[in-house]
């Protein structure tokens, strides 16, 4: 029996691993699990809570950490638009440095096996050139607050654990989407279900995506591989879209069909620099490649879930719980 501790659990990813975990067994026991939250009222279905409040330097994990085999890092504060913080750097470091570094450290002392980090693919950086994916082991070009933070955890975590008796093993996913997603993936969903008309239907850019079964799945696997020890992996789902295809397939997804408007990226690229919307326009327009080669070869990982069926699973959320 392996005993894990899930942060992060109320989360859109850890209620999916939470659930995973519940349902999981190695041989022919199952998974003991604790779930960390900050109140007891986040706790995901079916699984007893340990409330630790705020994540940060002086949280204390005593007895969360019991017994703990494994622990699956997922609480952090997360990339946000319109960030109103004075200083969002020190803001994001407050949790997903010195928290995660305060949880690491306590691990360890706690005779924590093996500590399984969430990082992000914007570690790597933002954008890709063509015929130049992120790989796991390649230049790392963290730009914006969110992305520096998890790079700073993950060379603290790093020099914390090395020549140590705790396993680190980091995961950087990339925008992962499933049923329950929010933000923009959501957003988008709402304007395909709307049949909103939108001009995007000339983007040629490549972009990586990850389904949330799939991050999952990798998840399961790197509590209990050998090979995953002291390892950096990607994750993506292995069939890369550009924006239009997304729309086209997502529409198609929720029984709908995208109104996209083929107008050239150069002249949305002038319209948003003058409406002060080029980050967006960017972000619209940029690639994001991500190399799983590393992570099929060490761990024989392969996507379980296709991007059909993941897009189809999402979209039938969307209809069932947030139709409007």
């Amino acid at each position: 029996m392996t005993h894990l501790l899930v942060t992060g659990a109320h989360g859109f990813i850890g209620k999916a691993v939470c659930a995973a975990l519940i349902a999981d067994h190695n041989g022919s026991q199952p998974n003991k699990m604790s779930a960390a939250v900050r109140t007891a009222a986040m706790c995901p279905d079916a699984v007893a809570p340990i409330v630790v409040g705020d994540m940060d330097a002086t949280t204390d994990w005593a007895a969360a950490l019991q017994t703990v085999d494994v622990v699956v890092h997922l609480a952090a504060r997360v990339h946000v638009m319109r960030d109103k913080a004075a200083d969002p750097l020190a803001e994001f470091r407050k949790t997903n440095v010195d928290g995660t570094m305060n949880l690491a450290r306590q691990a360890l002392q706690a005779g924590v096996r093996r500590f399984i980090f969430i990082s992000s693919i914007k570690v790597n950086g933002e954008y890709t050139l063509p015929g130049c994916p992120f790989t796991a082991d390649g230049r790392l070009a963290p730009l914006y607050p969110y992305a520096l933070s998890k790079y700073e955890a993950e060379q603290a975590l790093r020099e914390l654990t090395a020549n140590s008796a705790m396993e680190l093993v980091i995961i950087r996913p990339p925008l992962v989407y499933g049923p329950g997603v929010k933000a923009n993936f959501r957003t988008m969903l709402r304007c395909l279900d709307n049949c909103m008309p939108m001009p995007l239907g000339a983007i040629e850019n490549r972009r990586s995506l990850l389904a949330l079964d799939n991050l999952v799945d990798l998840i399961l696997i790197c509590i209990h591989h050998p090979a995953a020890a002291n390892q950096v992996f990607l994750a993506a789902d292995g069939e890369d879209l550009s924006t239009t295809q997304l729309l086209h397939r997502a529409a198609a997804a929720l029984g709908k069909t995208a109104f996209l408007l083929p107008v050239p990226i150069r002249l949305l690229a002038v319209v948003a620099r003058l409406s002060g919307k080029s980050g967006v326009v960017q972000r619209l327009s940029g690639s994001l490649q991500i190399d799983i080669g590393k992570t099929r070869s060490l761990l024989g990982w392969m996507p379980p879930v296709s991007v059909t069926d993941a897009l189809a699973k999402t979209a039938q959320d969307y209809i069932t719980h947030h139709r409007c």
